[in-house]
């Protein structure tokens, strides 16, 4: 009898995590889900109106949702050319390339990412000041006129992702620059003795044998890329102009909790999941059979 109750005391330590996991985690997502089948404002003295599906099939015949949905793509495309490989190519050649400074951009790059995101948007926000801020001053100079970008279709989605690139860069150029230091020296020595170029050197060599840690960035960039941008988009553009800022996370946030059709924000934060579902799915099928996992 006592052998059984020591077999089973591993669940008492698993109990305030569970817990803590069923509460925050599975108990909104289901919870959340079963809101986007509703017709409901949150308002407790009005009814909730059961609708099914209704609030999925608006959802993909709304073209701002459409527009919504688009801008989430090229937020992720930005992000990854910005914070995935841009980190990655930097972190290679401050390693194999140029060492002598590498000491001192690892903490100039890292620092930003320990900063508040809030706090980054408004530096952002004084240094683009189509009036004031000091990128004007400079396009003034040159007889350029600054744009106001918070109004500009297409170049907005770009700002955004800069602001969100300085807040991630450093962190994944730091965790890719562990991986890339991981790789044995004398491999990267008989390469460069055989004369194979450094871009040769890169793609063969590097990105693969540090292709785990590349992976986890991979991952990361997408998910938390599209999580920090709702901070510069709710603070700066709020969607606009004309929703051509906003992200389905955000998006989500905008129908539940400012038009108060939580059935929609509900059904959009479903279909966010079921996204990123479907994207963890492609990376396992075709990105993590290729990794290489030391030992």
């Amino acid at each position: 009898m006592l052998t059984k109750l020591k077999d089973k005391t591993y669940l008492l330590f698993l109990l305030p995590t569970m817990t803590v996991f069923v509460l925050f985690m599975f108990w909104p997502l289901v919870y959340s889900i079963y809101l986007s089948f509703l017709n409901w404002n949150m308002m407790p003295h009005i009814d909730r109106e059961f609708v099914g599906f209704a609030n999925y099939i608006a959802i993909f015949n709304s073209s701002e949702t459409r527009r919504v949905f688009g801008n989430t793509f090229l937020y992720i495309i930005i992000l990854l050319v910005l914070n995935f490989i841009m980190p990655f190519i930097l972190a290679f050649v401050l390693n194999h390339v140029i060492t002598k400074f590498r000491n001192f951009f690892k903490p100039v790059f890292f620092i930003p990412s320990i900063i508040s995101l809030v706090v980054g948007s408004m530096i952002y926000t004084w240094i683009l000041n189509p009036i004031i801020g000091p990128v004007a001053h400079i396009m003034g100079a040159l007889g350029m006129d600054m744009p106001v970008w918070t109004r500009t279709q297409g170049l907005v989605i770009v700002v955004i992702s800069i602001i969100l690139t300085w807040k991630v860069f450093g962190y994944n150029f730091i965790v890719l620059l562990g991986g890339i230091s991981g790789i044995p020296d004398d491999v990267i020595e008989s390469a460069r003795l055989d004369n194979i170029p450094l871009h040769k050197i890169f793609l063969n060599i590097v990105v693969p044998m540090s292709s785990a840690v590349g992976v986890y960035v991979l991952v990361m960039t997408i998910v938390q890329g599209l999580q920090f941008g709702f901070i510069p988009i709710s603070i700066l553009t709020e969607g606009g102009p004309n929703w051509a800022s906003s992200n389905l996370i955000y998006q989500a946030y905008h129908e539940a909790f400012i038009v108060l059709d939580t059935g929609r924000g509900a059904a959009i934060s479903v279909i966010t999941l079921i996204l990123f579902g479907f994207l963890l799915w492609l990376e396992f099928k075709f990105v993590e059979k290729g990794t290489y996992y030391e030992n």
